[in-house]
């Protein structure tokens, strides 16, 4: 026989930024529980609302089977702390031990036991374990640092097998089979049969407690209502999962702002409505935010909500208030004001201050300008590098953090400042960049980053990259494709290393171009290209124009995908473990009793060679791998009728340098060796 369990764990409220961790933690240690028990299951499910997890686990045998499990312990030969430390783990005595070869076994005899007791003991160690990232402590246990903790208050415990109550011991907390509805519908007490109408007794008491159920509600009304105000509604799914979170009954409601407050540049309004209040907001036809937003309750209220938008859009309009007093405030001086306040900002401990980071960038984004993007103004880089930190200053950006990067932009506008600079300093922390100027900034200020951090020998290591240096290389590998930029990295890491004075003296250039490369590597593998076509123009050395080296790689990849270069790279590298083999460097050799393939192929490589070359020059790689096609058939014929290792010393040399002209001429494209296949 089997039977359903159930369990939920009732607490005050969970913030929503945990629960989805909290469910697959809650499915995990359970199933963990019932593995070790040796009990099977038909499925897990869990759930989480406000103010409870709850699982549900399907056809749980009501009993346990007997096992019997074998432990391999130390050598007998071993310490005596040893075994004295694995009886303690097994529960048995030394005599209780089987010797198989100079090695302690314990073989652990387990009865079987009813389901229940596994249960119970398994949600106690669940409980008293789980993972919270926070936790706390309550009442007067609260005292010892041994009593129990939970993230907030836990209150009670459902545990139902079948319809029987499992009895867990937990410190203060009640188990039996009740619950309680929704906190203002239904706050009284609710009997649950078993899993079997958990989630539609809940549901009656204005509760919904799937999550995915919730989430839908506040996804489909929201963009109901911004239709019906002829609206359409930003799209934010991190906020649709939030509040789901911090709702049991959710129930989305249309509210709006004054007018007015549109004056604000839209990214405060939108943060202001997100961060603060969870609000969605809106657009119209023009693409212009509406003063209107959506707020999510959790009640039903019996005027159909016009109270709670009220106090809504009352809290709303301090808010917004309060942004727009800053937005005038900073609007009354100029922009570049604010910079001296950034000599007692610190870009990092012993990096100098930002006013000193402004200073480096503004001159590498001139310096950037003028060799890369030279029909473009220098002194428009060097500007817009020397503001691009000074929002950090403001006041709009020491209420709002989240808005740097931002604010700048709309204050340089405002102060009149040349375009090139106000889409700069828009753009600057954007993960693409596109114009010239916006592009010689940001590559400016993240190459100034990683060349200040890795000066100091701080750098990514494993997964941990907590000044986010790997995000700022491909950031900069990004804005470099977009915008087709032929920039030479390391002659750009060499302006940003001299900019860092003395500072920079211990960096060495070419640890950060690897650090590109892997970079570069990553991001297009993500993208579709084959791994070892980037390794094998890698290979070549001295490429650091990514732009030229992703056409090399293109043009790589459409021509070893047909049937040309497929036999010609199988000829390469036939030819090649010869040539290893032999440990072979060219050298004279009698040119005597040619053979007619290798006629062939010298006539085609003569051909061939050149014509590769002198696409590469002008970057025509389509046409290079055009020309090393034409050695398919030749160096065909030549393995097909040519004895590479002849008798003869000198036409053996001849051959092995016929090889080696060959294996020479495909490497001016790319190292095939690093190719699969």
């Amino acid at each position: 026989m089997s039977a359903d369990f159930l369990l939920e764990l009732l607490s005050e409220e969970i913030p929503a930024r945990m629960q989805a961790k909290a469910r697959n933690d809650l499915a995990r240690m359970f199933a963990e529980g019932l593995q070790a028990a040796g009990l099977a299951h038909e499925g897990i499910v869990t759930y989480s609302t406000p103010r409870r997890l709850a699982l549900i686990a399907r056809g749980l045998p009501l009993a346990t089977d007997a096992v019997s499990e074998e432990l391999k312990g130390p050598r007998t030969s071993a310490p005596p702390q040893a075994l004295e430390g694995f009886l303690r783990k097994t529960g048995l005595t030394q005599d209780q031990l089987q010797d198989r070869d100079g090695t302690w076994f314990a073989v652990i005899e387990r009865p079987g036991r009813a389901t229940a007791e596994v249960l119970a003991d398994r949600v106690a160690q669940i409980v008293r374990d789980f993972p919270w990232p926070k936790s706390m402590r309550w009442g007067a246990p609260s005292a010892s640092t041994a009593s129990l903790r939970w993230v907030r208050p836990l209150h009670s415990i459902v545990a139902l097998l079948g319809e029987d109550i499992v009895f867990v011991e937990i410190e203060g907390v009640t188990c039996g089979a009740a619950t309680v509805g929704h906190r203002f519908h239904h706050p009284g007490p609710i009997t649950i049969g078993g899993a079997h109408d958990y989630v539609e007794k809940l549901r009656a008491c204005h509760v919904i407690v799937d999550q995915e159920e919730r989430e839908a509600i506040v996804r489909s009304r929201a963009n109901e209502l911004a239709e019906d105000a002829g609206y359409y509604l930003v799209q934010d799914e991190g906020l649709v999962i939030e509040n789901a979170g911090l709702t049991e009954w959710p129930v989305p409601l249309l509210g709006s702002f004054d007018p007015s407050f549109l004056d604000v540049p839209e990214e405060v309004i939108q943060l202001t409505a997100r961060l603060n209040q969870k609000y969605f907001v809106m657009r119209g036809g023009d693409e212009k935010l509406a003063p209107n937003f959506v707020c999510v309750a959790n009640i039903d209220a019996n005027d159909g909500g016009e109270a709670i938008c009220v106090g809504n859009a009352r809290v709303l309009a301090a808010r917004l208030s309060d942004a727009r007093f800053f937005w005038e405030q900073d609007l009354k001086v100029p922009l570049e004001d604010h910079l001296p306040k950034l000599e007692g900002m610190l870009f990092y401990e012993g990096m100098g201050s930002l006013r000193a980071k402004a200073d480096r960038v503004a001159t590498l984004a001139a310096g950037l300008t003028e060799r890369y993007f030279p029909e473009r103004d220098p002194e428009t880089a060097r500007r817009a590098g020397f503001l691009a930190k000074a929002d950090l200053a403001t006041g709009m950006v020491g209420e709002f953090p989240e808005l740097q990067g931002v604010m700048g932009g709309y204050y340089a506008e405002r102060g009149g400042e040349k375009p090139g600079v106000v889409s700069a300093l828009k753009q600057q922390y954007a993960a693409t960049v596109e114009g010239c100027i916006p592009a010689a900034v940001a590559l400016a200020d993240r190459l100034d980053t990683l060349c200040a951090f890795f000066a100091r020998g701080i750098r990514p290591t494993g997964s941990k990259d907590p000044f986010a240096l790997r995000r700022a290389a491909l950031q900069s590998i990004l804005t470099i494709l977009e915008n087709g930029t032929r920039i030479r990295l390391g002659n750009a890491l060499e302006l940003a290393k001299a900019g860092l004075g003395d500072e920079g003296a211990d960096l060495n250039s070419r640890d950060l171009l690897e650090f590109f490369a892997d970079r570069l590597k990553v991001q297009q593998r993500e993208a579709g290209v084959r791994h070892d076509l980037i390794d094998a123009v890698f290979a070549l050395g001295g490429e650091d124009d990514f732009v030229r080296l992703l056409a090399r790689v293109t043009a790589l990849q459409a021509f070893v995908e047909t049937s040309e270069g497929t036999n010609l790279l199988s000829g390469y590298k036939r030819a090649a473990n010869i040539l290893k083999k032999e440990k072979w460097d060219p050298s004279a050799a009698s040119a005597s009793g040619v053979e007619a393939e290798e006629q062939a192929l010298t006539d085609a490589l003569d051909a061939a060679a050149p014509k590769a070359r002198a696409a590469i020059e002008v970057e025509d790689f389509t046409s290079a791998m055009t020309a090393l096609a034409s050695l398919r058939a030749p160096i065909d014929a030549f393995f097909d009728k040519v004895t590479v290792n002849a008798e003869d010393a000198g036409v053996r040399a001849r051959r092995l340098n016929l090889l080696a002209r060959f294996r020479d001429a495909v490497h001016a494209v790319a190292d095939f060796s690093k190719i699969e296949g």
